[in-house]
């Protein structure tokens, strides 16, 4: 059966080898018989640069290039920074932050989730702050060092400040889902980062639609196959 697979937040990092290890029994088990993988953002926990000499990046490099299949990758609030020369390593083509599709006669439109959660104004504004490409420029001139220092402060402000937001606020908003899926004419809208995996019905400019979220390995995989009867939410344990 012809199908395309999509995973995001993943979070990969050296301190949970588990993950690591279940992203690539996922590789060599399921990734390998699909039309395309389309990696929806946050592959990794934090990226600072392709130059990063991390063993674990060349590893996850060296399983994503071997596969038999098309890899798409798009950017998330995690991994933003990884950029052309870790693509090349890796055989993934890098994608727009949205991207419409045309599957098995179905529009289906991809994004990494975080510019949905539109309520949550504080993470918007440091977000279009760090997607600034001359300051994205001047970090990636800094040390390694310097960099990792950078990084680790930003996950723990990140982490206080998200302690103190609700759990709406962090949430997609229905009225901005809505109006992309309009824009696009798409008819699935498929994307993870805020690690809630449902598949949701709503309607569309009078037509029915869905909407469906990736949830997170933390605990177990998850991955949304598309294919010629409609879409499916799998978890799985890695």
């Amino acid at each position: 059966m012809s199908r395309t697979l999509f995973i995001a937040d993943l979070h990969l990092c050296q301190q949970e080898p588990a993950i690591t290890a279940g992203f690539l029994r996922f590789l060599q088990r399921e990734a390998t018989h699909c039309d395309a993988l389309y990696i929806l953002g946050d592959l990794f926990e934090s990226w600072i640069g392709d130059d990063d000499p991390e063993p674990l990046h060349q590893q996850v490099a060296e399983a994503l290039a071997a596969l038999p299949v098309p890899v798409y990758f798009i950017h998330g609030n995690r991994d933003f920074l990884l950029g052309k020369q870790y693509a090349a390593r890796s055989h993934m083509q890098l994608l727009p932050e949205q991207k419409l599709l045309e599957l098995y006669g179905q529009r289906v439109l991809i994004m990494h989730g975080d510019t949905l959660c539109t309520d949550d104004e504080g993470y918007q504004r440091f977000r279009r702050k760090v997607h600034q490409p001359w300051l994205q420029r001047i970090f990636l001139m800094l040390p390694l060092s310097l960099r990792q220092k950078v990084a680790a402060r930003l996950r723990n402000d990140s982490q206080q400040a998200n302690q103190h937001k609700s759990m709406e606020i962090m949430d997609v908003n229905p009225q901005a889902v809505e109006q992309v899926m309009q824009d696009n004419q798409a008819s699935l809208l498929i994307h993870g980062h805020t690690h809630r995996p449902e598949i949701h019905t709503l309607t569309v400019d009078h037509q029915p639609a869905r909407r469906a979220v990736l949830g997170a390995w933390h605990q177990q995989g998850s991955m949304i196959e598309v294919n010629t009867d409609g879409v499916r939410l799998i978890a799985f344990p890695w």
